[in-house]
């Protein structure tokens, strides 16, 4: 691992932290005030920071007892000195308080990131999965 890329590494790992223990402050802190975040669900977009975070306080407070645990792979960083950019496949496995995994699936991250008075910000989130052309259902297993 390069240098300049370890610091997009520990943002992944804030952001897999920040779902686990379902800490929207956590979570919303890795994002620019200006995001731009293309998700895979409920709208085509959200604009800001404040408009992602109802989003993220929404998902969170939906999980009830369970847990999200977050694994990224193929985790692939272009670093210059003041913009970045990160892509990877991510896994978002549900489990049980008791730790049983409930369910899984399967999706594609890619951030642009600026640097910020010295730290790294999200600026632009894509999240996405293919669609199978016969039945145009989202494929979210790899």
């Amino acid at each position: 691992m390069s240098q300049p890329e370890k610091p997009i590494l520990a943002l992944l790992d804030d952001y897999r932290a920040a779902v686990h223990a379902k800490d929207v402050d956590a979570f919303i802190v890795l994002y620019d005030q200006d995001v731009r975040v293309f998700d895979m669900w409920g709208k085509w977009s959200y604009e800001g920071v404040a408009e992602w975070r109802g989003m993220v306080a929404d998902w969170f407070g939906a999980l009830g007892t369970e847990r999200v645990i977050v694994a990224f792979d193929d985790v692939q960083t272009l670093v210059s000195q003041d913009v970045a950019a990160a892509h990877a496949f991510v896994t978002y496995k549900n489990v049980s308080a008791e730790g049983k995994e409930l369910r899984a699936m399967r999706n594609r991250l890619t951030w642009a990131l600026k640097r910020l008075h010295g730290s790294w910000k999200v600026i632009h989130e894509h999240t996405s999965a293919p669609v199978d052309f016969e039945t145009s259902k989202v494929i979210l297993q790899r």
